[in-house]
């Protein structure tokens, strides 16, 4: 499963039998094949056509992982064979097959749809997450134009499952679901059903759709199944209960600062956190802050390894605009940050950026060099 948000990329290949040059000699033809495009493709593109590649050709040659998975002159990767559910979260599913069964392929964006790598796949149903304002400078200044891209992965005739939306986001999908003749059913009420294992109300909405994706997509899974699924599921990074102090979550844009902001107070009242923040350069950290303010006791704002990264100096100087009464200090690492939490009586809350939860769980894991910084 390849996943991305947020610019942070993770690959995990689920079967650990597999040897790893055959990745590597992957990404060596396929970096040699676009070794001379104007524009160079990005680490994403790359990755994503590797990844695509590389499970296309386990299922159907399960027992020959050392061949390369480019010929040295081949073409890239057509369009998956793959059959799939893709969207701004997308599913993807696949033929099974008998040696190396991949039955649902789960693909997200890297960033908008329209142009992005993954949406090459065809898909069974596309799934549309709430749109807020993110991305501007690449994806648009509105909403009606992020909306736009995002409606890029609406496939014709492909059913289309989304979330509620604010109502000029619904027209811009609604249009083109229509243009596509592709059905498209906006899930409002939440999933009441069975107990959720992750935290927040608005979880209970993600389940909703998530089962709304199945049923469109006509994935054979029983409400047993579901039931179990949404008791064990596993969100790292989504108001994750490190231990039972810390708490990290990955929002890094306003909207999902104000979800966790509520989650917050859903979770521990009015018991304010030891908020740990480090926020990307290209955010709005101005109401990024505001949204977390008011669930704060203190800040501390590390110095992460993210590229990125905006400088710790640069929140300090919003910070006391919304909140003067707040008191913050500014740490060198994710380490020190964590050292002066601790030793504060307050629940610690670390978020602001995927790359910065990434950072901290390697740290708490005492994996710290298992974190890489992608540039890109």
């Amino acid at each position: 499963m390849a996943t991305e948000a947020g610019g942070s990329l993770s690959f995990q290949i689920v079967d650990p039998s597999r040897p790893e040059n055959a990745v590597a000699n992957g990404l060596a033809n396929v970096c040699e094949h676009v070794r001379k495009w104007d524009p160079h493709p990005t680490f994403f593109e790359i990755t994503t056509a590797l990844a695509l590649k590389y499970f296309s050709e386990a299922a159907t040659r399960p027992k020959n992982f050392e061949r390369q998975l480019l010929p040295e002159s081949g073409p890239l990767p057509l369009p998956s064979p793959l059959s799939s559910v893709r969207g701004e979260r997308s599913k993807v599913r696949g033929k099974s097959k008998p040696s190396a069964e991949i039955e649902i392929i789960i693909l997200e964006t890297g960033l908008g749809g329209r142009l992005d790598a993954t949406n090459a796949v065809q898909s069974n149903v596309s799934v549309i997450t709430p749109i807020a304002l993110d991305h501007q400078k690449w994806l648009g200044d509105s909403l009606e134009k992020i909306a736009a891209e995002k409606a890029g992965i609406i496939k014709p005739k492909v059913p289309v499952v989304s979330a509620p939306q604010k109502k000029e986001v619904e027209l811009v999908l609604r249009q083109r679901a229509a243009e596509c003749g592709s059905p498209i059913e906006f899930i409002t009420e939440p999933h009441e059903a069975h107990p959720i294992a992750l935290c927040g109300a608005y979880q209970k909405q993600n389940a909703a759709l998530a089962v709304a994706a199945i049923r469109a997509a006509k994935i054979d899974i029983d409400d047993p199944a579901i039931a179990q699924g949404l008791a064990t599921v596993d969100w790292p990074a989504r108001f994750q209960k490190w231990d039972e102090r810390i708490i990290i979550d990955g929002a890094h844009n306003p909207a999902a600062a104000h979800v966790l902001a509520q989650t917050w107070r859903e979770v521990f009242g009015g018991q304010r956190a030891t908020l740990v923040l480090a926020i990307l350069s290209d955010k709005d950290f101005q109401e990024i802050c505001e949204a977390l303010a008011p669930i704060s006791d203190s800040v501390l704002l590390p110095k992460i390894r993210s590229e990125r990264a905006a400088a710790p100096e640069e929140l300090a100087q919003v910070l006391p605009a919304i909140t003067p009464s707040l008191p913050y200090s500014i740490t060198p690492s994710v380490a020190e940050a964590l050292e002066l939490a601790r030793a504060k009586p307050n629940p610690i809350l670390l978020t602001g950026s995927l790359h910065f939860a990434g950072e901290a769980l390697a740290y708490l894991r005492g994996e710290p060099a298992a974190f890489e910084e992608c540039a890109q």
